[in-house]
């Protein structure tokens, strides 16, 4: 039955992929935020949103929640879109601005030739940050994981490693391998921390534990690597700003668990910047 509906999934997307090759991308960016206001409920539990931002926003009233929830669903429907338009995006073919906060950090970062780790969380058209590092002159490899939907699943790697970053990283044991044999090159590292990971410790998040990757903790730790968030926001509809933040460096003394903590300190601060951006349908706190 998986297979069936993963199939159905994938004829979908290349509909909806064709249709917007026609549009071209301002409309198209336009036509998936609205589709996706409409059909994302039907596809993810409200109720697992609506908790979700309630743990977040434990103030929040009914109103303002509903309003949060279709934001998101505007900008996830965007994306969706927008995936269309990556190759457009990496040869700088669209009208689209994005403009980099920061950019004097990366120039660092690159003539210093040392490896770093970049964190960030499932922001605006989160896609663009990795694109835009390497586009910088950085090696970079990107920790992902792979989709659920096989069919789909070959597309978006493709997409990936041609148009936003080469070097992917499949996200397990295999992948930490990867990831030491590229940061040993000077390749630095990209990776999503908002997502929870069973492997990894339970940390706060918006006062509440959750189990976050540990990842980034360990490669400071054992390689004194610096830590640099990065952060992306949408800009009226289809204009983005990338901030780079100061690398932070880590204290010896610092636990793995200091170290996770403060970093979902620095991700929820990230999220309240611009909370209608961030994806709020992932089980977080399970």
């Amino acid at each position: 039955m998986k297979l069936i509906k993963y199939f159905f999934q994938f004829l979908f997307v290349i509909f909806f992929f064709s249709l917007f090759k026609i549009f071209g991308y301002k409309i198209s960016s336009g036509i998936g935020g609205k589709l996706f206001e409409i059909i994302g409920p039907i596809f993810r539990s409200k109720k697992l949103i609506y908790s979700n931002i309630k743990k977040a926003f434990p103030s929040i009233n009914a109103y303002d929640t509903k309003k949060l929830t279709t934001l998101m669903w505007n900008n996830y429907g965007r994306v969706f879109a927008e995936y269309m338009f990556i190759k457009d995006f990496r040869l700088e073919k669209i009208s689209s601005k994005i403009e980099i906060v920061g950019r004097e950090i990366l120039d660092e970062i690159k003539k210093s030739n040392k490896p770093v780790v970049f964190i960030s969380g499932h922001f605006s058209n989160f896609e663009l940050m990795a694109m835009n590092i390497e586009k910088a002159g950085i090696e970079l490899s990107a920790i992902y994981r792979p989709l659920n939907n096989i069919f789909l699943n070959k597309i978006i790697e493709k997409i990936r490693k041609k148009y936003i970053c080469k070097n992917q990283i499949k996200k397990g044991i295999g992948g930490m391998r990867e990831l030491i044999k590229f940061q040993n090159n000077n390749c630095s590292t990209a990776l999503m921390i908002d997502q929870r990971v069973s492997e990894g410790k339970k940390a706060n998040f918006f006062n509440l534990e959750a189990y976050t990757t540990t990842i980034p903790a360990q490669l400071a730790k054992k390689f004194d690597m610096p830590i640099v968030p990065i952060f992306i926001e949408r800009v009226h509809d289809t204009n983005f700003k990338i901030s780079i933040y100061k690398p932070i460096r880590f204290l010896k003394d610092d636990s793995i668990l200091d170290i996770t903590n403060k970093l979902n300190k620095t991700l929820e601060d990230m999220i309240l910047k611009n909370p209608g951006q961030w994806i709020w349908s992932h089980n977080r706190w399970k």
